[in-house]
């Protein structure tokens, strides 16, 4: 073939994606010097460079909601962030949006996230920053950490709809605007479920008014939501839920932060997990010199803080605890 594969996917995104999409030919491009991929467009090569990366292997052992679950069916963020891909993609397909964008922001939304859920969020706020964000640290692990420190060199849609996944801010794309939707939905439901796997919620808790809207069933839920936005987005220049739903769905997110992210059965552990961060930070913060590469060079180049920061909220449940351990609880005599 003497045409590369990436120019004919180019050509097919313009004849057949909405007038609404983003087209990949229009990309701002990187901030590094690259050479183009013959096979590849640039966001499917961003896919390929996060689903590669150390950061996203490490998601399988961080928390979503339960610290450290035994049963394994529980989520973790690697689990949640695979929903949110799978919700996303199928919105874009809908909606003619470029899939391959949304994919690719889709996987990387929670690459910087935290040990231990949003309580290791809570404890770089203390501890680093007041202004500490797990989409502003995502973006930074792709820029400037992963790969030794000389990051991923994601394109620059790509790191606008991670930076922008959540709060009020919008991505400047609709790709960027759908995985946001597709993020609340995801862990809307799945958290549902979770929650009811541990006792702490039952279907039945859960306002009827709500189930009437939205369904009782997890499947069925997930189904109305991504309906909802599909419904009313289609053949417009925004992305939304319809009224009704999507009252309901802040209702329903509304309850869950009463009755399980605040829950002290499922939260119980949370501020044990904030202490040990702690100690972690302020160690590292003692003996710099014991920071690993590239956080030693970040150090140089962005301050003692920042690096330690960098550092704690790259690691895993597993990892913050087994370094806890070493570094504080004392070892069993042998003789």
């Amino acid at each position: 073939m003497s045409e590369n594969i990436s120019d004919i996917f180019l050509e097919r995104e313009k004849i057949t994606l909405s007038p609404y999409a983003f087209l990949t030919s229009n990309t701002a491009g990187r901030e590094n010097p690259y050479v183009p991929c013959k096979i590849r467009t640039e966001f499917q090569r961003d896919r390929d460079k996060i689903i590669h990366s150390k950061a996203f292997r490490r998601l399988m052992h961080k928390t979503q909601v339960f610290l450290l679950p035994q049963d394994e069916h529980y989520r973790t963020r690697m689990t949640h962030t695979l929903e949110v891909s799978q919700i996303a993609r199928i919105i874009a397909r809908a909606l003619r949006l470029n899939e391959d964008l949304t994919e690719a922001i889709a996987l990387g939304h929670d690459l910087g996230h935290t040990p231990f859920g949003h309580a290791g969020e809570a404890a770089m706020r203390k501890l680093y920053s007041p202004h500490f964000s797990h989409s502003e640290q995502s973006v930074r692990v792709a820029e400037k950490i992963e790969k030794d420190g000389k990051g991923l060199n994601l394109t620059a849609e790509v790191k606008d709809g991670i930076l922008n996944h959540t709060g009020s801010d919008m991505a400047s794309t609709l790709e960027g605007v759908v995985v946001k939707f597709a993020d609340r939905i995801a862990y809307i439901n799945h958290d549902i479920d979770d929650a009811c796997r541990a006792g702490i919620l039952s279907v039945d808790d859960i306002p009827k008014h709500l189930l009437e809207v939205l369904g009782k069933g997890h499947s069925e839920r997930i189904n109305t939501m991504v309906f909802s936005v599909i419904a009313q987005s289609e053949n417009k220049g925004t992305v939304s839920m319809t009224d009704e739903v999507g009252r309901a769905t802040d209702e329903l997110r509304a309850f869950l932060f009463r009755n399980v992210y605040t829950n002290p059965i499922a939260k119980g552990e949370e501020e044990k997990a904030k202490v040990m961060l702690e100690a972690l930070y302020c160690h590292f913060i003692d003996y710099p010199e014991k920071l690993p590469a590239p956080y030693s060079n970040i150090m140089a180049e962005d301050g003692l803080e920042r690096a330690v920061c960098d550092f704690i909220s790259s690691m895993t449940d597993r990892y913050a605890i087994d370094l806890y351990t070493k570094l504080y609880v004392p070892a069993v005599w042998k003789g």
